[in-house]
């Protein structure tokens, strides 16, 4: 929930929540004493905590330690998330809390990098660590210290608001993205959180869900991210707001002190997501360490209760030494904060535009429909068309150096032998009211508000027909009190959806926050009231409209321009914002019906997908080609541009399952799974997560995880599987580029189950992959290692990992679907273990 200082009501968001009241392997948990099941060991604490902090923790008052444990209001804010004041007397500086899972959430520009999703469908740790290097190098250009970020929860369900801020529903690529982020952001000396610890994979209910998973689901599915978090020496951890089993995570002993810091030695802090905080002993003899962004438990109760000897003061002096050591690693003690870069934004964009380009991801392309021909005529359609669709709303949203128009990118890119034309197709921010309707009359299209004063209107909206009517308020300030007889059509939405905005349809291109209220009206006169107060500083608002009637206008006007060009690039958007969840897998605001309209009058339709995450398509079979780019960052339009033309091939490929309906997905059928019964949620699914789930069940997804076509095309030969005792599973193939240009390719390797294991184990799990960029005809012989922690379950009645041993099925695929080459191999325990 972490935000920055700004809302969409135009007033300060912190105050509107105080009215609120190659991949690098950790090591196990747990171990058997089986051989191999410990990779690179986690970075563990020096012994004792260092000289200058603990000189640093005898000099501190009880008061000064507490200020350390609570948020407080920053003096010289900077618009980030959160604040702790330090201790000017003893040279202990303040430290700086800022959002950023794709970019750095200030009020100054900052690289607004492509959705975390997209870079996780390049398929590319070592892209991830540019990644974090950006952020981590802009962070602390702008006065941060630290990020709150990266997010690790797997992607669970597919309504999840917040999965375009993740990676993916798998655990092994998930961890292997986090552990490079990370390594690129703190790598610049800023202070990296993973969050949200954990199993918090909804929005729906997230600050009272009570979460009941079952510790081998726990461990082999959601917790692997976090202990590859751990492992690469995340300085921070982020408790989540949900309950796990009946405990809420930042009371949680289990997960932060016997998992976090008992099992995987974390020498960082933990901190609570923005408003968290449940109680004070409990939170404090759980591990939790800080609580944000206020002082809720661990101000003035957490004082009293370590005076009257509820809370040692030890446990005190614990939490702050935790805080300290982890600024002394980073150079923050010791009376000189490391000097700040300037920022580099030539270097942030050059990146952005990289991951944008190497998660662009190729779903469907019939009849060669793109690369778009040279020299050709082209219609853009739609409202992401036109306006950039950068960032995801809630804590993920930047504000970017620049965004460019798609539409301006593909007509400057056809060139002088081709043209590009521009329809709107979907109309997002509405139409002035019709000239007339109103009375008595009163123009509503750009009204002025004064400061200090309210301006108010009365009158009647006559309709000459019955309509279904979307009713569009776009304001600077306080938002607008309208009342359509006798009901608010905007009143305040419940908890904290209020303070989250999204990314695309909650702003205008002028920069108004955008609502909507969306019924159908009858003919005649209706009573209509309005009330806009100016503030402090004025504000400007507009009322607008969309209804059946422009609709069909806005659609015949995208099916000219689709039936005179000789392609068509349909820009298709779904938006979605932290605290709230999606309730439909559908694109909203009658896309499909556009698509379909547009897919008749010219099957050489491209729909370029700007959506959090897996959608249902059924006009798929209708249009030449999809290609999803999700939320693509500042450099979206360039790189949209450069994938279409066939500039550079489409790299990405799918970190989720795409279900082929609202009825044929994990979570579908049964409500204890999602959204939960009773405030309970079961993961009774168990550890068939995702693709998992669909072997499982036997079901075909739409588009399986892994999937993504590329411009080429690839063979693969000649695979072999080699286990070596205590370094892991060898499997080499060779992958040949038998397509006429350079191409993409994303070979996959999956392990089957271990025949000597009783334990509930998937059908097949991702072991390995590599990214390979091969030339025309190239041919190349290809390396994976599946690591001995991928061929281990976690064995719940031993409470630990144990080596799936025997003969196992190796395949080597383009995707968990596409599965083209296959092996087995014996996997042993060395002898006398």
């Amino acid at each position: 929930m972490p935000h920055s200082g700004i809302s969409t009501d135009g007033v300060s968001r912190r105050a509107a929540l105080r009215r609120m009241g190659g991949a690098i392997m950790v090591a196990a948990a747990v171990t058997t004493g089986l051989p191999g099941l410990a990779q690179a060991a986690p970075r563990r604490p020096e012994s004792g905590a260092g000289r200058r902090v603990e000189a640093l923790l005898g000099r501190l008052t009880l008061d000064e330690k507490l200020t350390f444990l609570h948020g407080a209001e920053d003096p010289h804010d900077l618009g980030q998330a959160g604040y702790i004041p330090g201790v000017p007397r003893l040279g202990i500086p303040p430290l700086r809390l800022a959002d950023g899972p794709a970019g750095v959430r200030v009020t100054k520009h900052a690289t607004a990098l492509p959705a975390p999703v997209l870079l996780a469908s390049s398929f590319d740790p070592a892209l991830a660590r540019r990644y974090g290097e950006v952020i981590g190098r802009e962070g602390r250009a702008l006065g941060q210290d630290v990020l709150l970020s990266p997010m690790v929860n797997l992607i669970r369900t597919p309504y999840a608001g917040r999965n375009f801020e993740t990676f993916s529903e798998d655990p092994l690529l998930s961890g292997d993205m986090v552990t490079e982020e990370i390594g690129g952001i703190q790598d610049k000396g800023l202070i990296a959180t993973v969050k949200h610890f954990a199993l918090n994979n909804q929005e729906k209910d997230r600050t009272s869900v009570d979460v009941r998973a079952d510790e081998q689901t726990m461990r082999e599915l959601e917790l692997r991210g976090f202990e590859a978090a751990v492992g690469a020496g995340a300085g921070s951890v982020m408790g989540s707001y949900n309950k796990v089993n009946g405990v809420y995570a930042c009371d949680n002993k289990e997960l932060l002190d016997d998992i976090l810091r008992g099992q995987w030695h974390f020498a960082g802090w933990v901190m609570t997501d923005w408003y968290a905080t449940h109680t004070t002993v409990a939170g404090m003899a759980a591990g939790l360490d800080m609580e944000m962004p206020g002082e809720l438990a661990f101000g003035a109760a957490l004082k009293k209760a370590v005076q009257d000897g509820t809370v040692p003061e030890a446990q005190v002096d614990g939490a702050v030494r935790r805080i300290l050591s982890v600024m002394d690693r980073f150079g923050l003690l010791g009376g000189k904060v490391p000097p700040r870069p300037g920022r580099d934004a030539a270097a942030g964009a050059a990146v952005a535009l990289d991951v944008a380009k190497a998660g662009a991801t190729l779903l469907h392309n019939r009849g060669r429909t793109l690369p778009l021909p040279e020299g050709g005529s082209v219609a853009v359609l739609g409202p992401t068309g036109y306006v950039p669709f950068v960032s995801g709303g809630g804590s993920a949203h930047v504000v970017p150096d620049h965004a460019d128009s798609p539409y301006e990118a593909i007509k400057s890119r056809a060139g002088k032998g081709g043209s590009a034309s521009y329809a709107l197709g979907s109309d997002i921010y509405g139409k002035a009211l019709p000239g007339g309707a109103l009375s008595p009359a009163a123009d509503l299209e750009e009204q002025a508000v004064a400061a200090g004063k309210t301006w108010s209107y009365e009158g009647t909206l006559t309709t000459d027909e019955a309509d279904d009517w979307t009713f569009v308020i776009h304001y600077s300030g306080e938002r607008p009190k309208v009342t359509l007889d006798g009901t608010e059509l905007f009143p305040k939405l419940p908890g904290s959806a209020e303070y989250f905005s999204g990314g695309l349809v909650s702003l205008a291109p002028d920069g108004l926050s955008v609502r909507r209220k969306s019924l159908d009206l009858t003919a005649g006169s209706h009573r209509l009231k309005i009330s806009a107060k100016g503030g402090d500083k004025g504000q400007t608002f507009r009322l607008r409209r969309v209804t059946g009637s422009t609709r069909a206008d806005d659609v015949a006007e995208a099916v000219r321009a689709a039936r005179g060009a000789d392609s068509v690039v349909l820009f298709a958007y779904e938006d979605a914002t932290e605290g709230s969840d999606r309730t439909s897998l559908a694109l909203p605001d009658f896309q499909e019906a556009l698509i379909a309209a547009v897919a008749r009058a010219n099957p050489r339709t491209t729909v370029v997908l700007n959506s959090s995450s897996a959608i249902t398509m059924p006009w798929l079979d209708q249009v030449g080609a999809v290609l999803q780019m999700y939320y693509p960052g500042q450099e979206g339009a360039a790189a949209t541009a450069a994938v279409l033309y066939g500039d550079c091939d489409a790299g990405g490929r799918l970190t989720q399952s795409f279900p082929t309906s609202e009825a044929t997905h994990p979570m579908s059928g049964d409500p204890r799974r999602y959204p939960g019964v009773n405030g309970v949620e079961e993961y009774s699914e168990g550890i068939h997560l995702g693709y998992r789930w669909y072997d499982a069940q036997q079901v075909e997804p739409l588009f399986p995880f892994g999937h993504g076509l590329s411009y080429t095309s690839f063979a693969y030969e000649d695979l072999t599987a080699r286990w070596t005792s205590g370094r892991g599973l060898e499997v080499g193939f060779t992958v040949r580029n038998t397509g006429w240009r350079a191409g993409v390719a994303v070979p996959q390797v999956y392990v089957g189950p271990s025949p000597d294991l009783e334990v509930d184990q998937a059908v097949r799990v991702l072991g390995g992959y590599r990214r390979a960029v091969l030339e025309a005809g190239e041919r190349r012989r290809v390396t994976v290692r599946v690591a001995p922690r991928t061929l281990s379950s976690w064995d719940s009645g031993r409470h630990g990992w144990v080596l799936g041993t025997g003969r196992r099925t190796v395949w080597l695929g383009a995707s968990a679907g596409d599965l083209l080459l296959r092996t087995d191999t014996l996997i042993e325990r060395k002898k006398g273990k």
